[in-house]
């Protein structure tokens, strides 16, 4: 006798079968929920191709700008004035067209050199003090008690809303009794003080978002509040330091004001951002020597971006809403 092997239902002859057991409505119902399907689908694929062309827009924006500058900083001073960076586009593997000597004149014939290692002078001991400070300081507002603790908290967050500008005139005057005019820690100290209220309410909202447990399983082990804080903490926190970190790097090096009022405007103590404005005032006409200075200036910012985006939104965010 031969046996009869059964033949394995396919998804039509279910569909069939199911809606035989179903009533009108039902299957009715699951039509309706399935061509519903199919168009949230559509709307959702034709909706991510809408943010992906929007994106792409403001991402040429921007960067187009950037080029240009690029490519002018690297053109002779007659091809500048004479015809748009563009037009240097359509033959670039042309190295006739292509010069650097306007970042040597820029670098060493107008001091932007010099310039450069003051703004690193600046900005990296303006970047590292309030974030060793206002670290410390978030730390003690989220873990440890002490009285008046939330009042100090909310006068250190209302700190924010004082601009810096409004100090000048009483920091000149300490800055002068103690003879500090002029030096770089007059500016490490004015840029310390009106960045840490930013970092110490960040730091605070995020490192009081870590889990209780770690920092109580810290304790029963016997460790000190500095080596929770070191070996805990801060490798828990990194996200938000680097967040932090191209924030105030970027404020400081990008900063003119402060730096021309409590440096002045010799030039063995300019910094980057002053250099580029006695360019601007000295060689108005200069295009060529304008966008290759320019363009010194933002390397190093676009190095710390880039380097630190990752940790950028993540670590941003955390330290805005959590609390």
């Amino acid at each position: 006798m031969s046996q009869v092997h059964p033949t394995p239902a396919t998804d039509d002859d279910e569909e069939r079968l199911g809606s035989e057991d179903r009533g009108p409505d039902d299957v009715a119902k699951t039509k309706d929920e399935k061509e519903s399907g199919i168009t949230t689908g559509a709307s959702k694929q034709k909706g991510s191709w809408g943010v992906r062309i929007a994106l792409f827009v403001i991402i040429l924006i921007w960067t187009v700008p950037t080029i240009g500058l690029l490519v002018s900083s690297v053109r002779s001073p007659d091809a500048v004035r004479t015809s748009g960076w563009w037009t240097a586009l359509a033959n670039p593997f042309d190295f006739t067209q292509w010069t650097l000597a306007n970042y040597d004149q820029v670098l060493f014939g107008s001091g932007m050199a010099n310039a450069f290692i003051n703004s690193l002078v600046v900005s990296i001991p303006a970047t590292v003090i309030p974030i060793a400070a206002a670290a410390f300081a978030a730390y003690a507002f989220s873990w440890m008690e002490f009285k008046g603790r939330e009042v100090l908290f909310v006068i250190f967050v209302g700190l924010l809303v004082v601009p810096l500008q409004v100090a000048f005139i009483p920091l000149l005057r300490v800055y002068g009794n103690f003879g500090l005019n002029g030096t770089f820690l007059a500016v490490w100290l004015a840029h310390a003080a009106f960045g840490m209220p930013l970092a110490v309410y960040l730091f605070r909202n995020y490192m009081g978002s870590l889990p209780r447990e770690v920092i109580e399983s810290a304790k029963v082990d016997g460790a000190s509040h500095f080596a929770t804080f070191w070996r805990l903490i801060v490798p828990l926190s990194v996200p938000v330091l680097a967040a932090y970190t191209i924030f105030q790097f970027l404020w400081v090096w990008n900063d003119l004001l402060v730096a021309l009022v409590f440096l002045g405007g010799q030039a063995d103590v300019e910094v980057v951002t002053l250099n580029l404005a006695n360019l601007v005032g000295s060689q108005g006409q200069a295009w060529h020597l304008l966008t290759a200075g320019a363009f010194v200036t933002m390397v190093v910012p676009m190095i710390v971006f880039f380097g630190l985006q990752r940790y950028f939104v993540r670590g941003l965010t955390a330290g805005s809403v959590k609390g």
